[in-house]
C-alpha cells in the first residue's frame, strides 16, 4: 500500500468517524441543517464547487483500482465525491431536495446511513494505520 493510500485512508477514516459521531449525537440539528442546505440553491452551488474540487483532487492523485480493499475504497470515495459534486452543480435544487429527502429518506434512515459511515471510518482508520506501522 502506498504512503498516499495510507494517508488518505487515515484522513478519510478519521473524518468519517468524527463527523458521523458528531451527527449521531446531534441528530435533530444535523437533519435540520441538511434540510435547510437542500433548500438553499446558493449554498448547494457552493457545496458542489467544493465537492468537485475535492473529488477531482482525489481522482487525479489516487485513481488506483488494485492493491487491496483500502486502496479501492479510497479511489471509490474520490469518484463518489466527484460525481456527487457534479450532481450538486448540474441538478436543479428541487431535484436534489427530492433525491436526498424523499428518495433516500434521509431522516428515516439517518442512523443507518451514519452507522455505515462510522463503520467505514473505523475500518479505513484501522486498516490504513495497521499498514503504516508495517
Amino acid at each position: 500500500m502506498s504512503s498516499r493510500t495510507v494517508f488518505l485512508g487515515r484522513l478519510l477514516g478519521l473524518y468519517c468517524i468524527l463527523v458521523s459521531l458528531a451527527m449521531l449525537i446531534r441528530k435533530q440539528a444535523s437533519v435540520d441543517v441538511l434540510t435547510a442546505m437542500l433548500h438553499n440553491p446558493q449554498l448547494l452551488l457552493s457545496l458542489g464547487v467544493i465537492t468537485v474540487i475535492a473529488g477531482l483532487a482525489m481522482v487525479l492523485s489516487h485513481n488506483v483500482w488494485s492493491g487491496g480493499a483500502v486502496t479501492v475504497i479510497v479511489t471509490l470515495i474520490g469518484w463518489i465525491a466527484l460525481i456527487k459534486g457534479a450532481l450538486l452543480l448540474f441538478l436543479s435544487p428541487e431535484t436534489e431536495s427530492s433525491l436526498f429527502l424523499d428518495t433516500l429518506h434521509l431522516e428515516q434512515f439517518f442512523y443507518l446511513y451514519l452507522g455505515g459511515t462510522l463503520l467505514l471510518g473505523i475500518y479505513l482508520t484501522y486498516a490504513a494505520s495497521r499498514r503504516a506501522t508495517r
